[in-house]
């Protein structure tokens, strides 16, 4: 009897004893953009987890990764994130993800803003990845082929346009085939550029100066993101009426942009972090496409380059910059 209330003693005590907190949960961010430029997309994304009940600091852990536009950094950062042993990792855009890909293929992905990965070969479809990514992707190649059309709208009388395509984007041939089928369309003119590194883009951007472009389309490319005051400054310098697919060109102060909502992006990625911490397979997560592009106008920048933008076209507008 004295042994059994020893044993009912103890077994009280460990109970009684608070159990061991549970190590919070590392997850990768890798990053192909600045943090200084880029950090309300990690906002967006903190936000997003936070509405799923995911405390940063005692549950979860954001190992950070930013590569400025420098895509020859992102292998080795990919490594420094392999080495904290994430449960997870949220890479942007695909050569983020390829680079995680390739230094972490036993990790789950999840991609963000980045091209078709059933193209890419990141995915075996859309609706059933079957790998190790899920995530959203965007809609880039579809798109461009309405840059000009929007640019045009805005601007009827150019006859010579200028392109800028980045020539390390996975997408690169589907984007350009996307860019010529417009050009046809439209009867214009056009002067392509490629450029692969930071340094490459003023000496393109003169040559377009030279040839005489009087609009220039900014193709999709996080290159350019990062670079994007750089290449407005530029566009404004020249008068250039300028299109791209991200509103942060826009509010630097380029004419008009067309794509995705780029920060309601990342808040749904927080969806796909949070089914794999609970034990879903990426694999088993549909690849989500956006569902809603928007239209920006930059009517400061409008009066300032001497163009009156039609009434039509503002109506269709989901936001203009005064």
């Amino acid at each position: 009897m004295t042994s059994r209330r020893h044993f009912l003693a103890a077994l009280a005590a460990l109970c009684a004893l608070p159990a061991r907190a549970q190590a919070p949960a590392v997850v990768g961010w890798l990053n192909f953009g600045s943090r200084e430029l880029d950090v309300q997309l990690l906002a967006a994304f903190k936000e997003g987890l936070a509405d799923f009940g995911w405390k940063e600091g005692s549950q979860v852990i954001i190992e950070e990764r930013w590569a400025g536009g420098r895509i020859e950094r992102l292998p080795l950062l990919a490594q420094e994130l392999a080495a904290k042993n994430p449960a997870v990792i949220v890479a942007a855009p695909t050569q983020s993800l390829a680079a995680a890909n390739k230094a972490m293929p036993k990790t789950p992905i999840v991609q963000v803003s980045a091209a078709d990965p059933v193209v890419t070969g990141f995915a075996a479809s859309m609706a059933r990845p079957g790998g190790m990514v899920t995530g959203l992707s965007n809609v880039v190649t579809d798109v461009t082929e309405k840059l000009l059309e929007l640019l045009l709208a805005a601007a009827p009388k150019l006859k010579r346009i200028g392109f800028i395509a980045d020539s390390t984007n996975f997408a690169r041939v589907k984007l350009m085939d996307a860019a010529r089928r417009s050009v046809e369309q439209r009867g214009v003119e056009a002067r392509f550029e490629d450029i692969g590194k930071p340094d490459q883009i003023e000496p393109a951007l003169a040559r377009l100066a030279k040839a005489r472009i009087q609009g220039l389309v900014i193709m999709p490319s996080p290159l350019f993101t990062t670079e994007r005051r750089r290449i407005v400054t530029f566009a404004l310098e020249h008068r250039w009426p300028t299109i791209s697919v991200r509103r942060d060109f826009t509010e630097e102060g380029a004419l008009l942009s067309y794509g995705i909502e780029i920060l309601s992006h990342y808040r749904r990625a927080a969806y796909y972090v949070d089914k794999i911490l609970k034990g879903a397979k990426p694999g088993d997560l549909p690849i989500e496409q956006p569902t809603k592009l928007e239209l920006v106008i930059n009517r400061k920048t409008a009066k300032a380059i001497g163009l009156d933008i039609n009434n039509e076209l503002l109506l269709r507008a989901d936001k203009v910059i005064e």
